[in-house]
């Protein structure tokens, strides 16, 4: 708690007021700074467009974006949150976090180790969301053709959580990340939690009462 002394007259308090009171307003003339996502949960910005609850992620519907989970079926637990459309896709992750540090300068060598060790490279540069893995994994496809599948990986560190978005398609392979990509990304919001949670362990994803099965096409 702070005290002022009132050791001159009441004048001289009246200013020391006024300047506190301008000091605290905002200057007209300044352009306030766009709110941007990804979110925290409780920053969300009021009067947002409705998102999707999947417990620890909040995914709006955005405009040529499908929202796919793919589930275990024995289980019934959400494996992946993907945003599907027609020139690409993006798969993504929340984990819990410490409450002050870096998790995504810490796990980003682990990815690029492993991919390196799956046969793949993974290229570290900075783009839109700072540093990012560009990535090359070879594939076989099911009439044992192979070829090269490309994803560039993201990070978001947030209050106690960490956002990995994985890109694939034409937002992996443009040199920078297509702007209505970036917009789908920064409209996601992150649900922590209160509860402790140990560093790195995926945030639970749960299914919503809405969403409707779909089964993969049968032979022919």
């Amino acid at each position: 708690m702070k005290f002022r002394r009132k050791s001159t007259p009441d004048s001289a308090d009246t200013s020391a007021e006024e300047t506190a009171t301008s000091a605290a307003e905002p200057d007209e003339g300044a352009v306030a700074e766009p709110v941007v996502g990804p979110f925290d949960a409780d920053d969300l910005p009021e009067g947002g467009p409705h998102h999707v609850d999947l417990g620890s992620l909040l995914v709006p519907p955005m405009p040529g974006r499908d929202l796919r989970l793919q589930v275990n079926e024995k289980t019934g637990e959400v494996q992946a949150v993907l945003l599907a459309g027609p020139d690409g896709a993006l798969e993504i992750r929340a984990f819990a976090a410490p409450r002050n540090g870096d998790l995504w300068g810490e796990v980003r060598p682990q990815i690029a180790a492993d991919m390196t060790r799956r046969g793949g490279t993974a290229t570290e540069r900075e783009g839109h969301f700072g540093p990012e893995l560009v990535c090359q994994m070879p594939v076989r496809g099911a009439d044992g053709a192979t070829g090269t599948q490309a994803s560039r990986i993201i990070g978001v560190n947030g209050p106690r959580w960490l956002l990995r978005a994985t890109f694939m398609g034409r937002p992996a392979t443009e040199t920078e990340i297509p702007q209505d990509w970036i917009d789908t990304v920064t409209a996601i919001a992150v649900r922590r939690g209160d509860g402790p949670m140990p560093v790195g362990e995926p945030l639970p994803v749960v299914m919503p009462e809405s969403a409707r099965r779909v089964d993969p096409p049968a032979d022919s």
